[in-house]
């Protein structure tokens, strides 16, 4: 299976999805913008797109991020959902997906960075690719934005701070505005970037301080994310086979 991933800056790694292609032995290619590789120009023999999060939201200019082309990346994002590829978006890439297909994202009532747990819908309890997902499960978080809804899409999980946390657009369509994918190192790189940010962290509820940040275990979160590719992986080919 080929997976590509749009990578928007280098302390937004892909972590753990990256080290479950790199388990399945998948070909993985990249389009790391913030290095100015170029964007797929066909989604022609690529199975998985995968676009990761960013400081950028989808609003962003080009004028603001000469590297960041949020109309560029959208038109990718919808011609890998019309050609019937699995397309997943963390974070910035789950707002990109809403937008690509006519949802604008908005502001989530709270900033969130760090582990908080997430809850499953009743809809998300009864989705078969997230059934092994606890009732509640703690997984990462850094954000301010969600993405936006659109009329057939399904909210999979919530949290306390912000009540879209994975949202099912489509069979092979979702989106993750958690961070799963976390790592101590990936973590380590986002604290280097977020330093004034998290000097006010007393100041909001769901905001770890670095030192929490550091001392937090991924491993379970990352364990689930490779389950639930598993299942979608699972499920792209049984579709292929029809």
């Amino acid at each position: 299976m080929h997976i590509h991933f749009i990578i928007h800056e280098d302390f937004e790694a892909p972590g753990a999805y990256e080290q479950w292609a790199i388990n399945h032995h998948h070909t993985i290619t990249y389009s790391r913008v913030y290095l100015g590789e170029s964007l797929p120009k066909s989604v022609n023999g690529i199975d998985l797109l995968i676009i990761m999060g960013g400081p950028q939201s989808p609003s962003t200019t080009k004028q603001e991020c000469a590297y960041f082309d949020s109309q560029a990346e959208q038109t990718v994002i919808l011609s890998a959902i019309n050609a019937g590829k699995m397309v997943i978006g963390v974070c910035l890439g789950a707002q990109l997906i809403g937008e690509a297909l006519g949802a604008s994202h908005t502001q989530s009532p709270e900033k969130e960075i760090g582990k908080f747990p997430i809850t499953l819908t009743q809809i998300g309890k009864e989705h078969p690719l997230f059934a092994d997902f606890d009732h509640t499960l703690a997984v990462g978080h850094w954000h301010n934005d969600m993405p936006g809804l659109t009329n057939n899409a399904q909210i999979i999980a919530y949290s306390e701070g912000c009540p879209r946390q994975i949202i099912a657009y489509d069979k092979l369509v979702y989106g993750f505005q958690c961070h799963l994918e976390f790592t101590p190192n990936i973590v380590k790189a986002l604290i280097a970037h977020s330093q004034k940010e998290l000097s006010q962290a007393e100041k909001y509820r769901f905001v770890d301080t670095p030192d929490k940040l550091r001392s937090h275990d991924y491993t379970e979160m990352n364990q689930t994310l490779y389950k639930f590719l598993n299942k979608l992986s699972q499920h792209y080919q049984a579709s292929l086979n029809k």
